[in-house]
């Protein structure tokens, strides 16, 4: 019976240390500060077909500032408007924006 004691004590501590806790809210409260869901800010995407490519069209607030080309034959790729200006260049990152870091650590 001793032996018992110690064990019955042990089984019975995380129910107890768990008794007093509150439970978790199923959804986080939102950061303070965070405005509402803006659908001017989405993008608009077009798909425009034809026998040779499909374009995809990237618009927010009715400027156009991506599009991606998928020719029938081939890999698709991207041409952005990064100056704002109209004019597009052809880039292989969907998103220019984000350019990763590329230092050179050692050469030789």
């Amino acid at each position: 019976m001793r032996r018992l004691l110690p064990f019955l004590l042990f089984a019975a501590l995380p129910a107890w240390a768990q008794s007093d806790r509150q439970p978790l809210p199923a959804v986080p409260p939102p950061p303070p500060g965070m405005e509402a869901f803006d659908a001017a800010l989405e993008p608009q995407v077009t798909i425009v077909k034809s026998e040779k490519d499909t374009r995809e069209e990237y618009r927010v607030k009715g400027k156009l500032y991506m599009i991606k080309v998928t020719p029938s034959v081939g890999p698709s790729y991207y041409l952005v408007d990064r100056q704002g200006d109209g004019h597009f260049i052809e880039s292989d990152i969907p998103n220019p924006l984000v350019k990763p870091p590329m230092w050179v650590i050692h050469s030789w």
